[in-house]
């Protein structure tokens, strides 16, 4: 029955993709077993063709809601194409630290997240950003984080 949940959460996932034409890049990589290893750092490529355009940048995540914690310290590196490197590390929140209620959407025991990290961003230069995540929490592995990714999506009108 889990496993029906979690193809009916991507199914899901790629229809709504499809609908949202500011949608420049959405990935997402699943983690093994539901068990995040710190040595386990998914990349994204994302080629960015319009530098003049502003983009709103999101942390997809994925749990169930066995995951232990209310947050999520993830440490992010992009590399430019002319190879500098910008890192930043930063607490996500995933549930209500009270209540323990999920804030993401949710299909069963699955939710998924949609965090904003960069809102109005422009990218210096044209070319092939590669945006590099890593889970920075205490607990090695961190369980019961299924999928993470990026989306990458055009702001109209100032939004």
């Amino acid at each position: 029955m889990k496993t029906f949940g979690l193809f009916a959460a991507i199914c899901l996932g790629i229809l709504l993709a499809g609908c949202d034409k500011n949608v420049v890049y959405k990935a997402y990589e699943d983690i093994d077993d539901g068990q995040w290893f710190i040595k386990n750092t998914p990349s994204f490529k994302v080629e960015i063709t319009d530098s003049s355009q502003a983009y709103n940048i999101f942390y997809l995540v994925r749990n169930t809601l066995q995951y232990p914690y209310y947050n999520l310290y993830l440490t992010r590196k992009i590399t430019a194409p002319d190879s500098s490197v910008t890192t930043n590390m930063e607490e996500v929140f995933l549930s209500n630290e009270t209540t323990g209620k999920p804030f993401g959407k949710g299909l069963g025991d699955l939710f998924d997240h949609k965090i904003p990290f960069l809102k109005n961003h422009k990218f210096p230069r044209n070319g092939t950003y590669t945006f590099t995540l890593s889970q920075s929490m205490r607990q090695n592995p961190l369980p019961f984080i299924m999928g993470i990714g990026i989306s990458v999506e055009k702001v109209e009108n100032g939004k």
